[in-house]
């Protein structure tokens, strides 16, 4: 397999998932900076323009967090990464649907993309303030929701990569401050060795 890549981006979910796995795979990584995502040889892995994409060995692409991780462990149920009965499963679920949509999607894409939201490049401060605002509520929730639990379903499960990399924005990218149950979670992520061989092996 071949995980398509950025630095730091969305992809880090996916990184530290196959290293927790230990399944082979291969990084191929897409320069942002020089607007790789839309040139024509990444258009023909994944015509989105974004990362992640999982080139599997039969050639095929997924793309989405949520798809590739269920993706990866339903091919390696022995990891148990989803949780067992239909509650517990839910609840991650619920969770990775709000990380992913809310705390990323509106949020850090807010930040980090306001021309997406406004083509008037003097709103582009009010849009950035407005995606802080989302996230850091965003955090909050999910902080009542972590409550002393290890990790978003009690145990290790694809939720908490999702939950890392946006907590990896706030802690290094953005310097915003994270609530008290959320930074337990991302030290306790930080020191995993998939999580920590992940961050090395982009730079990071």
């Amino acid at each position: 397999m071949k995980l398509f890549y950025s630095p730091g981006s969305c992809a880090l979910g996916v990184h530290i998932l196959m290293e927790e796995i230990g399944a082979p795979f291969d990084l191929a990584r897409v320069n942002f900076a020089e607007r790789e995502q839309f040139g024509e040889p990444y258009r023909s892995v994944n015509p989105k323009s974004k990362v992640p994409a999982l080139q599997r060995d039969d050639g095929s692409v997924l793309t989405e967090y949520q798809a590739i991780s269920v993706y990866l462990a339903l091919t390696h149920p022995e990891k148990r990464l989803i949780p067992l009965g239909a509650e517990r499963h839910a609840r991650m679920m619920e969770a990775l649907e709000y990380v992913v949509g809310t705390i990323h999607g509106s949020g850090f894409r807010r930040v980090f993309r306001p021309a997406a939201f406004t083509r008037h490049e003097a709103d582009h401060d009010a849009v950035k303030a407005e995606g802080i605002m989302i996230a850091k509520d965003g955090f909050q929730l999910i902080d009542k929701s972590l409550g002393s639990k290890d990790f978003i379903a009690g145990d290790f499960s694809i939720a908490d990569p999702a939950l890392f990399y946006v907590s990896f924005w706030a802690a290094e990218r953005v310097k915003i401050g994270l609530p008290m149950n959320v930074q337990k979670h991302y030290d306790r992520m930080t020191d995993r060795p998939a999580v920590r061989k992940a961050l090395k092996d982009e730079g990071l």
